[in-house]
């Protein structure tokens, strides 16, 4: 019973005491070289088993890492920039997502030339912004002639603001920055600054280079009270490093700013962007300079000529914009797409065998019936809806919501009509 047990769990637990409180010199000398531990070979056992397992650690997170194909691109276009500038750059975290936003101008196919009309716009875009680049000399004497630190392009969809800019990315041989609005956002908070900090470190390392921002409006716009914190420091940031405090003036740092809403951009902004243009919609003169770009290499029916069509055709689109007459000329090309596939459903066994008919006239005549001129609506919009709100805030001048402003033969002149917002702030200062 009971105590047969307690005597045998006593016995056990005296020979198990016994055994522990044995001396340690009462062991034997075979059973002690037996128990000596092997330190080499754990030694070896142990680096090996962490050195994979840091391999393996470090290939899994790179794995799961999100910014990889990033930081891929990055390393791809600072080679890039290596090979172009013939020296490499150092860059920390935040210039890596900036430099997979840097334009090679060699990848570029768009240059003044290939933009119909716009003289007297392209003209004056050489002198502000590719002659500093290209010959700083020229602008390193005095204080007069220091290099512009912005330029503003703002006019109605469509008129070709993003084609100058890249016009002058291509003309200019310069770095070419294209901020975009996704690239300066963090969940985290914080690192919006850095990322604008690292747009401007980055832009002084690949000096002359150019800070391009299409729809300056919806990244650097009017700054209010219920907005996030983290949006107005980082437009403050902007503006501190773009001409601040610790800006070097002779610089070869520039921003170009393109919008079609410049009331909504920030005053602050404005202020340093002292040059800026309108791009309005073509008059007929350019309408027939930008049909004639647009035509070239197409295959066309020598009655087109013959017929003055170019002409015939700039005075009948008026109120069309340069993407409207692009898209006036793809309606175009298909007329002769289409009645080449219905002369092959009615003849099967021709199929491959015909070929496209040339263009005439009548294909642009067609099309016309089928087109809206977008650049007339985005024109009465902007002058119904926005320039209503916008005149008693800026005083504008009748001049500016006239039709002419927004019509290209007003920059054709000698003068190049420019946007003052701050226009009303200057007449109260002089009172």
């Amino acid at each position: 019973g009971k105590p047969a047990i307690g005597q045998l769990l006593g016995g056990l637990l005296g020979k198990a005491s016994r055994l522990f409180s044995r001396p340690a010199h009462a062991a034997t000398a075979p059973n002690l070289k037996a128990r000596q531990p092997n330190w080499v070979g754990d030694l070896i056992y142990l680096s090996v088993t962490l050195l994979g397992s840091f391999f393996f650690l470090k290939f899994t997170l790179n794995q799961l890492d999100p910014n990889k194909a990033a930081s891929k691109q990055a390393a791809q276009r600072k080679k890039e920039i290596k090979q172009r500038l013939g020296k490499s750059i150092t860059t920390n975290t935040y210039e890596d997502v900036i430099a997979c936003d840097v334009i090679n101008p060699d990848h570029l196919s768009v240059s003044f030339d290939n933009i119909g009309g716009l003289h007297a716009i392209k003209e004056r875009l050489y002198e502000l912004v590719i002659l500093p680049l290209r010959r700083p000399d020229l602008f390193a004497r005095g204080n007069l002639l220091k290099p512009v630190k912005g330029v503003l392009l703002y006019g109605p969809p469509g008129t070709g603001k993003t084609m100058l800019a890249k016009a002058i990315a291509k003309e200019s041989n310069a770095c070419f920055i294209n901020v975009r609005a996704a690239t300066l956002q963090s969940k985290w908070f914080g690192d919006a600054q850095k990322l604008v900090t690292a747009v401007f470190t980055l832009a002084m390392k690949l000096q002359p280079s150019i800070i391009f921002i299409d729809e300056i409006d919806s990244l650097l716009g009017k700054r209010h009270t219920n907005e996030h914190e983290a949006v107005n420091n980082m437009k403050t940031e902007f503006m501190a490093l773009w001409d601040g405090f610790t800006t070097d003036e002779y610089s070869q740092v520039m921003v170009l700013g393109a919008t079609n809403r410049p009331w909504e951009v920030d005053e602050a902004v404005l202020r340093r962007l002292p040059q800026s243009f309108l791009v309005g919609l073509p008059d007929g003169n350019q309408r027939e300079a930008i049909l004639s770009k647009m035509l070239e290499g197409e295959v066309m029916d020598e009655s087109f000529y013959m017929g003055q069509g170019i002409k015939r055709l700039g005075n009948r689109t008026s109120g069309y914009s340069g993407s409207d007459l692009k898209q006036l000329c793809t309606n175009a090309a298909y007329f002769p797409i289409r009645e080449l596939l219905q002369a092959e459903r009615r003849n099967p066994s021709a199929v491959g065998t015909i070929k496209p008919r040339a263009l005439t006239l009548e294909d642009f005549i067609q099309a016309l019936a089928h087109s809206k001129p977008t650049g007339e609506q985005a024109m009465s919009y902007l002058k119904t809806k926005v320039m209503e709100s916008s005149y008693n805030q800026f005083n504008f001048d009748e001049e500016i919501l006239d039709d002419d402003t927004f019509e290209g033969d007003s920059m054709e002149g000698d003068d190049v009509k420019t946007f003052d917002p701050l226009k009303k702030n200057k007449a109260k200062a002089r009172k």
